[in-house]
């Protein structure tokens, strides 16, 4: 409540003798929290929370200059004394929410190419040093997630010294592959939630996390989504349209699609495992269970994508071990 006084002033000060109302808008995974100001002429402004002893702002406002380019919110009060960001409202309507609501594949697919269109538009203004870089150690350490939060926590399979071998195996394998990928601007959670429904293009939320890494990171964040679910047949498409218009635009892809496909399923292998991890550590550390939920979603991609690269059967193993036999893969070799 001492945080809502302390906004509600704010508000105050920079918008006086202007009415307003005040109600929860969202809550990220992390300690931010949203609010939504609405004045008495119906105008409304975003406000972000973010407890300055427990995150900064900075990178937020650092990372939406360098990413102006592209429909991000602008900000109209920066406190970063108080943890407060006060700034334009691009409205309500996610694209997730857009795609739960009409469930029509034509439709999804004209959302995910727009966005597909504003990912390339971001990626095209790319400079090396500009961000940190999505080193080997960021990598690692998003990885091994998986490794100390959800086995041990959530499964009760603590690795032996054995299957910790084996999983650093995986990883020696695995991760200089997606190191050589050629790099680009990177937002990192590039997902339907964090777009928003506009009259021109996508509003862009939740950048502040960005670094400079692989190509296909945001787009493999794109289309394998924690809260919903396409076909691969669907998503195929997709990503050979993502191709062909990154190659018109220069971006730095792989000139065969089929190395690409190879790139984006391998970076995709290291997301599935962070996510887990994460949304475990949310749940054990942090008291929030609602992500548990999801996480069956990422051990199917997962589980899709060990079984198409035999060079990664050793991450195939620890996950067989952690989850339990792939069904499918079973099924398969039951003639």
């Amino acid at each position: 409540m001492e945080r809502q006084n302390l906004l509600e002033q704010l508000i105050r000060d920079n918008y006086p003798q202007r009415n307003f109302t005040l109600e929860f808008a969202a809550a990220d995974a992390d300690f931010r929290r949203y609010w939504r100001a609405t004045f008495a002429d119906g105008a409304t402004i975003i406000c972000m929370d973010a407890p300055p002893d427990k995150m900064s702002i900075e990178p937020y406002v650092h990372v939406r200059e360098i990413f102006s380019h592209i429909r991000v919110p602008e900000l109209y009060v920066i406190d970063k004394e108080q943890g407060f960001i006060l700034m334009e409202d691009l409205g309500r309507a996610t694209f997730l929410q857009a795609m739960q609501e009409d469930t029509r594949s034509e439709v999804h697919k004209v959302l995910l190419l727009e966005a597909v269109d504003t990912l390339i538009e971001l990626q095209k203004s790319s400079v090396a040093g500009v961000l940190p870089d999505y080193d080997e150690s960021v990598l690692r350490r998003e990885i091994n997630l998986f490794s100390e939060w959800y086995a041990p926590k959530e499964k009760n399979h603590h690795f032996t010294m054995a299957q910790q071998k084996i999983w650093n195996d995986g990883l020696s394998v695995l991760l200089p592959e997606i190191l050589q990928q050629p790099k680009v601007f990177v937002h990192r959670d590039f997902i339907v939630r964090n777009l928003m429904l506009r009259s021109n293009k996508p509003g862009v939320l939740d950048f502040q996390d960005a670094l400079y890494g692989p190509i296909t990171y945001d787009l493999l964040s794109l289309t394998r989504d924690a809260f919903i679910e396409w076909e691969e047949e669907f998503l195929l498409d997709i990503v050979i349209r993502y191709w062909e218009r990154a190659r018109l635009a220069n971006l730095p892809v792989h000139q065969n699609f089929d190395d690409f496909y190879r790139a984006y399923e391998w970076c995709g292998v290291q997301r599935h495992f962070k996510v887990i991890g994460i949304f475990a550590r949310l749940k054990h550390r942090d008291g929030k269970e609602k992500y548990v939920a999801e996480i069956p979603r990422f051990i199917r991609y997962l589980r899709r994508a060990l079984r198409r690269y035999p060079q990664l059967n050793a991450l195939k193993q620890i996950l067989w071990e952690v989850c339990g036999e792939d069904e499918e893969e079973v099924t398969g070799y039951t003639f």
